[in-house]
């Protein structure tokens, strides 16, 4: 599912990425680096942590299309967020081998 739902929040020693629609505005004096132009698709339904291999087969399947990602997880599904330019290939690429992209 293609999804402007998402903001994400990481907070490490070295940066505070936050990840969201670009809709959504911040003071320019913080915002040391903004990257748009991403789309993101959720993989639908809550995945069990005893599953294995989801966001790999994704992962692996789009990567030999030459298509990156950045994946984000939470704790009950996984997020691809591809370029803006790359996501009707990667929809083609993933329906191709069997996965149901919806909008």
């Amino acid at each position: 599912m293609q999804t402007d739902e998402l903001v994400s929040v990481s907070y490490t020693k070295e940066e505070c990425s936050i990840v969201c629609n670009s809709n959504i505005t911040f003071d320019e004096s913080i915002v040391i680096e903004r990257e748009d132009g991403w789309r993101c698709l959720k993989i639908e339904g809550v995945l069990d942590f005893a599953l294995t291999g989801i966001l790999a087969n994704i992962a692996t399947t789009l990567a030999n299309h030459e298509i990156s990602i950045f994946a984000l997880s939470t704790f009950n599904t996984d997020y691809i967020i591809i370029k803006e330019e790359k996501l009707e290939k990667a929809t083609a690429v993933l329906t191709e081998a069997g996965h149901h992209v919806s909008n």
